[in-house]
């Protein structure tokens, strides 16, 4: 009977030690990254003085956060290819209101004097 228990225990373990071996061959780290890059058009923005960068920017009426979240060479925007109202106020300031267009894959930087 304890022959018998030993083998039952040991081909247990080996079943569980085997069935541990296929689940970790299923849960490998990837080697590759992949990446598609955004064809979506991006505005950017460069200021005339450094306290302009806390101006509220607005994009067909909605609030996108600071125009220094934005600063040209270091972050964008992403925007759907159209037209769009930019608008860009500062303490209740109107800086920028301007319609434009972007299509794809545009890169376009707006100066806030």
């Amino acid at each position: 009977m304890t022959m018998r228990m030993g083998r039952s225990v040991a081909l247990g373990l080996g079943l569980l030690a085997g069935a541990a071996g296929l689940m970790t061959g299923c849960v490998q780290m990837p080697t590759e990254k992949h990446a598609v890059a955004s064809l979506k058009p991006q505005i950017s923005f460069q200021f005339a003085a450094e306290h302009l960068a806390a101006a509220r920017v607005r994009i067909d009426g909605l609030p996108v956060g600071s125009a220094g979240q934005f600063r040209q060479g270091e972050a964008a925007l992403q925007i759907e290819p159209g037209t769009h109202l930019l608008q860009v106020d500062l303490g209740g300031q109107m800086l920028l209101n301007e319609k434009f267009y972007v299509g794809s894959s545009v890169l376009k930087t707006f100066d806030i004097r």
